[in-house]
């Protein structure tokens, strides 16, 4: 019995999808920016995928930017703005950020830069109030993911606006969310989150890998990471990959039409998983109860020592039993060094060595989690039957 639950790392791109991007590969091949028909028929698959992403965030059409990645839209989102200053200002983004944006903020930081990474509770959200605190006259930045996908906690996104625009005698910074891990999952509407920058990737909602997509909210001014031919309303010059980005449209089209229900389907299946392993006394739930993404579940071994017993160990045992989960942070998943995520919430150097995360998807159903659950128990069983009887003890 083969059961992936590992779907924050990548989902497969389902069959509706693949048919558009043959079809994209066989009509659609030509330039988007040439002038004659080989042309235009590509540049009309390029801009329907773009009204169709637009759509799935709630945005104008023109405010999508083709990435070739989430990662590359968090960078262009977090470089593009500091590219702009001669002299390092201030940026904000919160202490459980994904390595696409802690990565580049560090290099800023290398820089000159002036950084401020917000404290998070044990449940890995940021308190509002610490945000408030935090602006400075030359903040020009701040960004908080919204899904974290170590531990699936979600952040009030909406507070956190109302609070840099609250920001009375101070210039406002542009505000950018990470939401990955949200969109497909979760409704979501710029507006209405009141963000001026998001990113979002299209191998996380069933569409294929090698796009991603950045909303600039128009007004906001964002400096190109790459130039050339002036593509992507000049913020990501090169040939777009239409026939990738056909498949991205698809899957934000089909997004669109099964979010209410898939929604629903999750958050059944994953109250169903975690009820079933929090009666293990060894497991304990990471992340916020209820505040949480819906397909998302995550746990670590307070009782093992992190050395002998790691995330790791229970991802290779569940993988010779035919599951696939991931250790903490799919970016994180060759390192055994503690989750920084982990880490930022509260926990041990040991106790971070030891996160686990099952992500549910389109293919889960009721049986998978069932087996699951029991194997990850038995093996929780044995492999903390081996551990060294003092492990644990402060």
């Amino acid at each position: 019995m083969q059961i992936y639950l590992d779907y924050s790392a990548t989902t497969p791109p389902r069959a509706e999808v693949i048919a558009v991007m043959q079809s994209a590969m066989i009509e659609g091949w030509g330039n988007p920016s040439s002038l004659h028909r080989w042309g235009a028929q590509a540049a009309t698959v390029l801009e329907t995928a773009r009204m169709q992403v637009a759509e799935l965030i709630g945005a104008p059409s023109d405010g999508v930017v083709f990435t070739a990645s989430g990662t590359e839209a968090n960078n262009l989102a977090i470089m593009g703005v500091a590219q702009q200053y001669r002299q390092p200002r201030h940026m904000i983004i919160s202490a459980v950020e994904h390595s696409a944006i802690a990565n580049p903020i560090a290099l800023l930081e290398q820089w000159g830069w002036h950084i401020t990474r917000l404290p998070v509770d044990r449940y890995g959200q940021v308190n509002p109030a610490e945000l408030a605190a935090s602006l400075r006259q030359d903040t020009v930045l701040v960004s908080v993911i919204y899904g974290q996908s170590e531990v699936g906690t979600l952040q009030p996104i909406s507070e956190l606006a109302a609070v840099i625009q609250a920001a009375g005698g101070l210039a406002t910074p542009l505000f950018h969310t990470d939401a990955v891990q949200v969109a497909g999952r979760l409704p979501l509407n710029v507006r209405d989150l009141g963000v001026d920058l998001l990113s979002i990737s299209s191998h996380k909602l069933y569409g294929p890998q090698g796009a991603g997509a950045l909303y600039v909210k128009p007004g906001a001014e964002l400096m190109p990471l790459l130039n050339g031919g002036g593509q992507e309303n000049n913020l990501r010059s090169g040939t777009q990959a239409v026939p990738v980005i056909a498949g991205f449209g698809a899957a934000a089209d089909l997004a669109i039409q099964e979010l209410h229900q898939e929604n629903q389907r999750l958050l059944r299946l994953r109250e169903r998983l975690i009820e079933q392993l929090q009666s293990h006394p060894e497991l304990v739930l990471t992340g916020h109860p209820q505040q949480r993404l819906p397909h998302h579940v995550s746990f670590y071994l307070p009782n093992a020592d992190g050395q002998e017993v790691t995330g790791k160990t229970l991802v290779r045992q569940l993988n010779l039993a035919g599951i696939g989960i991931s250790a903490g942070s799919a970016c994180h998943s060759g390192q055994l060094t503690p989750s920084p995520i982990l880490k930022a919430m509260g926990f041990s150097d040991g106790a971070a060595k030891t996160g686990i995360r099952l992500t549910l998807g389109h293919q889960t159903t009721d049986a998978d989690v069932d087996w699951a659950a029991m194997v990850l128990k038995q093996i929780v069983n044995r492999v903390m039957a081996s551990q060294p009887v003092t492990a644990g003890i402060k």
